[in-house]
């Protein structure tokens, strides 16, 4: 009888320790012991282009971003990513295999918690890599969701922003199509309006294909650190935020264009501040900053952004998109022009 009671003790408050464990949230009920399978998982996600920028970390062991920030999610380019188990974690990206240190760290925070396999990963972006046109927020969000999906990992879309967030805090907002929002308290993205509510156009005018000297994780650190004008750049982040999802509800496009343009031109000028300053703009990035300013002054209704790259953003209207493009390409090039409409959701195929 007393074995009897000491087999039932033991066991009750193992139960009981799993269980509070397992009440870590997102990672509810995904302590899993999975057999190793032959098949593959494959999923797309698309980059988005913040309307809205943040531009550094409050939290960096947590990839907390510093200000709130709006974004569109881009059609036609995409992320392709395929994952299969393996004996050992291998990465490959466009058909070429690579040490990449911030996917191999996302992997381990989320075996952390979950007993997930050694697995292979083979990724494709069908736009250039590491240029400024967002591969890792859209690598992310595709990596994510194949995982979810090939391990049954029971994540709901919410818990995938917020673990896509780890990799990369954009890649939280790459889950959802649409104009999405990024905010705290959760750091959870949310959409804003779905991608037929307001039928936007983007029109990228790709001025280099080359990777960035300072990436974007290594360029936020420096000017935190270093810029005069961060603190200010913080301090006014949540009013244009608030400003800008106004003018959404709104559908107001003369108000989106102006607070889009402001907080670019901000997020531009703590980075020209930093020391040594970051410039990650070349001369054909002004030149089709100045094409744009010439057509809106001109009553065309377009506006231009830009993230950490050289490659030119411009939003506008469907009626506006071929005269943009026309301009756009007389100046980089046909063969340089993405025309994108707001995209889905990353998704398994």
């Amino acid at each position: 009888m007393g074995s009897l009671l000491l087999h039932w003790i033991y066991h009750s408050r193992r139960r009981e320790s799993i269980d509070s464990w397992l009440n870590f949230s997102p990672w509810q009920t995904c302590l899993q012991t999975h057999k190793k399978v032959n098949h593959s998982t494959t999923a797309i996600a698309h980059p988005n282009v913040a309307l809205i920028k943040y531009w550094g970390k409050s939290d960096r062991a947590e990839n907390i971003p510093s200000t709130p920030s709006i974004s569109i999610t881009l059609s036609k380019l995409e992320t392709k990513t395929t994952i299969t188990e393996a004996d050992i974690d291998t990465i490959w990206i466009n058909h070429k295999k690579v040490n990449d240190k911030k996917i191999l760290k996302f992997i381990s925070q989320i075996r952390e918690k979950t007993a997930i396999a050694a697995i292979k990963i083979n990724t494709e972006n069908n736009f250039p890599t590491g240029a400024g046109l967002a591969s890792s927020a859209s690598g992310f969000a595709a990596l994510t969701t194949a995982l979810n999906k090939h391990f049954s990992l029971g994540f709901t879309q919410n818990e995938l922003s917020a673990i896509a967030r780890k990799g990369s805090a954009s890649s939280a907002r790459s889950i959802f199509g649409g104009i999405v929002s990024l905010q705290g308290p959760s750091w959870e993205a949310a959409i804003v309006e779905q991608n037929s509510s307001w039928p936007l156009k983007v029109i990228i005018a790709k001025t280099s294909s080359e990777r960035k000297k300072v990436g974007s994780s290594q360029g936020m650190e420096l000017t935190r650190r270093t810029s005069p004008y961060y603190e200010p750049w913080i301090r006014e982040a949540k009013s244009d935020f608030d400003d800008c999802l106004l003018a959404i509800k709104e559908q107001d496009f003369e108000k989106l264009a102006e607070l889009s343009e402001r907080s670019c031109l901000k997020m531009i000028g703590t980075m020209l501040s930093t020391s040594p300053p970051l410039i990650y703009w070349n001369p054909t990035t002004l030149e089709c900053i100045q094409a744009i300013r010439k057509m809106r002054d001109a009553g065309t209704a377009v506006f231009f952004t830009t993230d950490a790259g050289p490659q030119i953003k411009a939003i506008c209207t469907p009626e506006s998109a071929k005269e943009v493009t026309k301009s756009l390409s007389s100046i980089v090039g046909p063969t340089n022009i993405f025309g994108c409409e707001i995209g889905g959701n990353a998704r398994i195929v």
